[in-house]
C-alpha cells in the first residue's frame, strides 16, 4: 500500500507515494523543510483515517504546528482530534529502551501508520553513552516494517550550501528511500531542490525539482535547464539553443 501525500507532484516524484512497511529517510540543510515534509504525510493520512506518532527531539511541538498552521497544513486539527500524536523527547530523561517502548505504544495500542522520528541526529547524538544505537534503529525499522508501518527519518546535514555536504548521521544504508532537500542559488536567490536519489521496490522519478515553501508545499517543474544544482552553485545550461539567445 502506497500513502500518498496530497501534494500530486510530489507523489509522482515518489512514485506514487511511500509505502507502508517501508522506512523513508529526509536529508537536508537546516530549514529546507525536512519536518515540515513530514508533517504533511501525517496530515494527509489522517485525512484518511489513519493515525501516526511524531517523536521530535530538536524542536518544540509548539513551533511544528506554528509553522504547519503558516503552511496551511492541518497538523494541530489532527493533534486535538488524537489521530496524530506528537511527542516532545527529553533525552536526559529518557533512556534508548524507554524512547523504543514508546514507540512500541504508538504502533500496538494506537495503532500508528505513519512514526516520524525528528532527527536521527538527536537520537543518535543525544545518548552518547549508550553503545551500539544504530544497530538498535536498525532493529528498530525491522520492528515498524513488520507492522507495516511507513517510518519517517529526518536528518540533518552540516552546513547551509555547497558540495561539501555531509551528515554526522549516516542512516542512508538503513533507509528504503531516501529524500534530499539542498538549497541553491540562481539568479541572485536562495531556492530550495528536491529529489529521491534512492527507493528500494519500486520506481521513481529521477528528477531534480523545485521546492518551494509558501501557502504550502509547492513543487515545481524539473529543472532541466541548469546543471550542478547539488552543488548549490547551477549552471544555466539549456537543450534548446533558442533558449540560450533568450537568456542572453
Amino acid at each position: 500500500e502506497k500513502m500518498q501525500s496530497g501534494i500530486a507532484e510530489l507523489d509522482a516524484l515518489m512514485g506514487g507515494g511511500i509505502e507502508r512497511g517501508s522506512s523513508t529517510l529526509i536529508v537536508g540543510a537546516a530549514g529546507t523543510g525536512k519536518s515540515t515534509l513530514a508533517a504533511q504525510y501525517c496530515a494527509a493520512a489522517a485525512e484518511r483515517g489513519q493515525g501516526s506518532a511524531m517523536f521530535l527531539f530538536d524542536e518544540t511541538i509548539t513551533s511544528l504546528t506554528s509553522r504547519a498552521d503558516g503552511l496551511g497544513i492541518p497538523l494541530r486539527r489532527h493533534i486535538d482530534s488524537r489521530i496524530i500524536a506528537i511527542h516532545q523527547i527529553d533525552p536526559a530523561e529518557l533512556s534508548p529502551g524507554e524512547f523504543v517502548h514508546k514507540i512500541r505504544d504508538a504502533v500496538e495500542r494506537d495503532h500508528a501508520a505513519i512514526v516520524v522520528i525528528d532527527s536521527l541526529n538527536g537520537y543518535l547524538n543525544a545518548m552518547p553513552g549508550e553503545r551500539f544505537l544504530t544497530i538498535q534503529l536498525h532493529e528498530l525499522l525491522m520492528y515498524l516494517a513488520q507492522h507495516g508501518v511507513a517510518t519517517i527519518l529526518i536528518g540533518a546535514h552540516q552546513g547551509l550550501i555547497g558540495a561539501q555536504m555531509n551528515t554526522p548521521v549516516d542512516a542512508s544504508y538503513l533507509a528504503d528511500a531516501v529524500v534530499l532537500l539542498r538549497y541553491y542559488e540562481a539568479r541572485g536567490e536562495v531556492r530550495q531542490a528536491i529529489s529521491i536519489v534512492k527507493k528500494r521496490g519500486s520506481a521513481h522519478e529521477r528528477t531534480i525539482r523545485e521546492f518551494r515553501l509558501q501557502d504550502g508545499i509547492h513543487l515545481g517543474e524539473p529543472l532541466r535547464d541548469f546543471r550542478g544544482i547539488l552543488t548549490g552553485s547551477p549552471i544555466y545550461d539549456p537543450a534548446d539553443p533558442t533558449k540560450k539567445e533568450t537568456q542572453r
